[in-house]
């Protein structure tokens, strides 16, 4: 069985079969045919296989997080979005990542992708992270919304000032996500 879905992850023409010859073998195999395959479909020609590996990689014994960060450079917003999210996942091991993470989440030209590095940011919880976050709650929306719960782990000045910016924030989600902090706006109900 395990031989088998490694080399459908690994050899099968059809992408459908390679995702979920994958998810498979994360679920079910030994950490060495699981990585060898893992490997092979994060640099598969097809980004919803890649988009795939990248997804699953948070639930392998030892995340590859080495590799993972280098689908944040994938040409598909797609798999870099899962990849910033993976990574968040991945905690603490991901820290080696946080500027890499920070410059996604200000640059980026793809909001989900900006997004998806913002809380990325906010669940490893390193403080070079708070730069990125703090721009982010200027940017959309989804953005903001994203960027006030990412700043839960952190404290000071700054924080609280973008906190209380984010309260009267024009969009609701992002006021609401200020309030789920505790920072209530002016004429905010009790």
């Amino acid at each position: 069985m395990v031989t088998a879905a490694v080399s459908a992850v690994t050899a099968d023409p059809d992408s459908r079969v390679r995702i979920a010859a994958l998810g498979a073998l994360v679920r079910r195999a030994g950490a060495r045919p699981t990585r060898i395959a893992w490997t092979r479909a994060a640099a598969d020609p097809d980004g919803r296989v890649r988009r795939r590996a990248a997804e699953l990689a948070p639930l392998l014994a030892t995340p590859p997080v080495r590799r993972l960060a280098r689908l944040l450079d994938d040409d598909d917003p797609l798999v870099a979005e899962t990849a910033a999210w993976a990574l968040g996942e991945c905690g603490d091991r991901a820290r080696f990542c946080v500027r890499r993470l920070g410059r996604l989440a200000t640059t980026h030209d793809d909001p989900l992708v900006r997004e998806a590095a913002v809380a990325a940011l906010g669940a490893i919880g390193d403080r070079r992270g708070v730069g990125a976050i703090l721009a982010a709650t200027t940017d959309k929306p989804a953005v903001r919304r994203r960027a006030v719960l990412a700043l839960a782990p952190f404290e000071g000045e700054e924080v609280d000032t973008a906190l209380i910016r984010a309260s009267t924030d024009r969009d609701w989600q992002v006021r609401d996500a200020a309030r789920a902090l505790g920072v209530s706006g002016p004429g905010a109900c009790p």
